[in-house]
């Protein structure tokens, strides 16, 4: 494992072990994450290629006990995820390039509204998901012609989480599966 990812890692798992408060990890791992995407190069190349027609979701390490699970995203110019939810928290690094998000809120009649202006996503920035305030978005990267990278850390070992995907026009929620892009894993157990 490379130094940087390394020192995430461990950085996580030490918070991880003293607490299971949400806010408290959060707040760690959005440092430690910083940390991580103010510089490039050390991503290993495997995991900064899309290995298909749509954004590549590689695995860079889970945690043993699937506590949380460290992942890159590789977006070509202007690929887009659906509209989606996480159900744990999460929190995204920019490596390389730009991306945009838009949050939405799901109403209690099941529609789903845009909740404020989309948000940019730059190099070196950090930013949130979490069920406990808003998480549905649609991501997509901002350019035209280069891909983007972040660098995603969620509460959980997110190949494995049951999401759900979100119709625009009738709210209708359908429930799907990420799991990885990686023909190899970093660590399997």
């Amino acid at each position: 494992m490379h130094q940087p990812l390394r020192e995430l890692v461990q950085d996580v798992t030490r918070v991880i072990d003293r607490s299971s408060d949400e806010e408290t990890i959060v707040a760690a791992v959005k440092s430690s994450m910083r940390k991580l995407v103010a510089a490039n190069g050390w991503l290993p190349e495997e995991f900064t290629r899309c290995t298909g027609p749509s954004y590549s979701q590689h695995l860079l390490y889970c945690d043993p006990l699937e506590r949380f699970s460290v992942v890159s995203f590789v977006w070509r110019p202007q690929q887009c995820t659906p509209v989606h939810d996480h159900t744990v928290w999460g929190v995204i690094g920019q490596l390389v390039g730009e991306e945009v998000s838009q949050s939405y809120d799901r109403l209690p009649s099941g529609k789903i509204v845009a909740h404020g202006p989309p948000e940019v996503l730059r190099k070196g920035e950090v930013t949130t998901v979490s069920p406990r305030e808003i998480d549905i978005h649609v991501v997509r990267n901002a350019s035209r012609d280069e891909t983007a990278i972040s660098i995603h850390t969620y509460g959980a070992n997110i190949g494995r989480v049951n999401r759900n995907t979100y119709d625009l026009a009738t709210g209708e929620r359908t429930t799907f599966v990420s799991s990885y892009s990686n023909s190899v894993l970093p660590n399997i157990w």
